[in-house]
């Protein structure tokens, strides 16, 4: 129900006379909608402080006077704040809500946090420490509640529409400092004000928000998010057409020369690339759709990844990760692995440590299975986050049965994925691949396994297979592996292995 005070404003714009709107008591910043003006509220008078740039185009389905309801309570969209790091871009859509509160929606890589300011005295009133001085993976206390430092980000305002409760200085950076809890929590802390602001946030899909008058993507697919008529550039390699097709995507390779291409700086940034050759053929097809855990994905990238054993660079094993998909989830990971298969997605809280090689996450417990360097070789189609040939990663799996844990850290970010291993036949019969089953089948059982009571001529047979493996080994885990001319993705893993893809998007999601 809406407080009495609660009520729309509206004046002249004093740039160019348009009326510009408040319809939350909160707000005290706008832009205006015709000449981007920066505006500032001053009881009923407005004052005009600056221009604003216009926000880039990402194909959001939201925008502004969408309306919601969550946890029984209608909302209104009345504002977006587009923020950049060195990674990309992600939107914190701000929500005028019907009991005259405010809340915000963070929107990134197709996942959205529903965020509500912390008032709480004992957090509010805290003196934190630097934002240099996190430690990303340590843990801390906010008001009697564990939590695991996920990441440390440098970050400024690109761009901002409609109603605003705050206004970091355009192009000025900043510190956002994310944590994360066992109860799949995000506390963020905004070093843009004084004391720090705080914000705590939890995962939605937005068929929780129950949305209404979303932004017409007619001219999108609603099957993996695609837009016809998107971005479109020529590859500044060879100078092949390149079409951007999915909302949000921060690297893409061209089809013609499997350039990789950083798109993190906009329309007419696309300088910026990284020529790959020995190309890696993957087994299922950019493009593909296939139905896993009763939602329809299309695959819309890949990329072949090297592990290293910690203090053994000679020791590698290779695998690939599909990533799929879907308007309304979001994306996941399709893990293809000497190991077998598995279907992960990044995790919004992070697990609890209980002791040197064990942690707890959603009442599971997880061991630890490999530690290892990880390291992506080559990489096809369009991402989320801004994909490099070469790129490094610290990673560790961790295993309850078929169910999976793993983290990834670099630099300042640390990332969880959750998933379960899969048997190869549920992955054919999600794309519908016939006629290759051997390509998709993995070591599901040892060849030993039943190797009691064999004959002369049976141990024969285990004799020249080990013969063969150990050729296999002895070529694939050389450092110059060609994965043009051997299968690299096949070589053995005699420890280490990968659960989850690089699942970094930024650090406030």
């Amino acid at each position: 129900m809406a407080t009495e005070t609660q009520r729309a404003y509206t004046a002249a714009c004093p740039g160019c006379g348009a009326p510009v709107n408040f319809a939350s008591l909160a707000s005290t910043h706008a832009v205006c909608g015709f000449c981007q003006s920066t505006i500032v509220r001053d009881g009923e008078a407005l004052r005009r402080i600056g221009k604003m740039a216009e926000v880039f185009d990402d194909y959001s389905a939201l925008q502004l006077m969408s309306q919601g309801k969550y946890q029984g309570v209608n909302f209104t969209i009345i504002g977006r704040l587009q923020y950049q790091y060195e990674g990309g871009s992600w939107n914190e859509w701000l929500a005028a809500l019907d009991d005259g509160t405010t809340a915000s929606l963070s929107e990134d890589n197709g996942s959205f946090v529903w965020t509500r300011a912390q008032t709480d005295a004992a957090a509010s009133t805290r003196t934190f420490p630097k934002p240099e001085q996190w430690i990303v993976g340590n843990t801390t206390a906010i008001s009697g509640k564990p939590f695991s430092v996920a990441s440390v980000q440098e970050v400024s305002l690109r761009a901002a529409q409609g109603e605003l409760p705050k206004l970091p200085p355009l192009g000025q950076k900043f510190y956002v400092v994310e944590l994360r809890s066992a109860q799949a929590e995000v506390l963020s802390l905004d070093y843009s004000t004084q004391p720090v602001s705080l914000a705590l946030g939890r995962a939605v899909q937005l068929e929780e928000l129950q949305l209404t008058g979303l932004r017409d993507l007619s001219n999108a697919t609603g099957q993996g998010g695609k837009v016809i008529k998107g971005r479109q550039f020529n590859c500044p390699n060879c100078g092949s057409p390149v079409d951007v097709k999915l909302a949000g995507s921060k690297s893409i390779t061209c089809g013609a020369c499997n350039s990789l291409i950083d798109l993190t700086q906009g329309t007419g940034g696309e300088l910026r690339h990284a020529e790959q050759d020995e190309p890696v053929k993957p087994l299922i097809p950019l493009g593909s759709t296939g139905t896993l855990q009763g939602k329809q994905w299309q695959v819309v990238g890949f990329q072949h990844r090297m592990g290293h054993e910690i203090g053994d660079e000679d020791e590698s094993f290779g695998w690939d990760e599909y990533l799929l998909f879907n308007a309304k989830a979001g994306f996941i990971f399709l893990v293809d692995a000497t190991d077998g298969w598995s279907i992960v997605k990044p995790a919004t809280g992070a697990p609890t440590k209980r002791s040197g090689k064990t942690y707890t996450y959603l009442g599971a417990s997880y061991a630890l299975q490999y530690s290892y360097k990880a390291e992506t070789t080559y990489v096809a189609g369009e991402f989320y986050w801004q994909v490099q040939r070469g790129q490094t990663t610290f990673n560790e799996d961790y295993a309850s049965g078929k169910s999976l844990l793993s983290s990834e850290q670099a630099g300042k970010e640390l990332t969880w994925s959750v998933g379960d291993k899969v048997d190869h036949s549920l992955v054919t019969a999600a794309f519908k691949i016939k006629g290759r089953d051997n390509d998709f089948r993995r070591a599901d059982v040892t060849p030993l396994a039943s190797s009691s009571g064999l004959g002369v001529m049976g141990w024969i047979i285990v004799i020249v297979f080990i013969i063969i493996m150990l050729s296999i080994i002895q070529s694939c885990t050389r450092r110059n592996c060609d994965p043009q001319y051997e299968n690299c993705s096949s070589s053995y893993r005699s420890g280490g292995g990968s659960y989850g893809g690089y699942s970094s998007g930024g650090g406030h999601k």
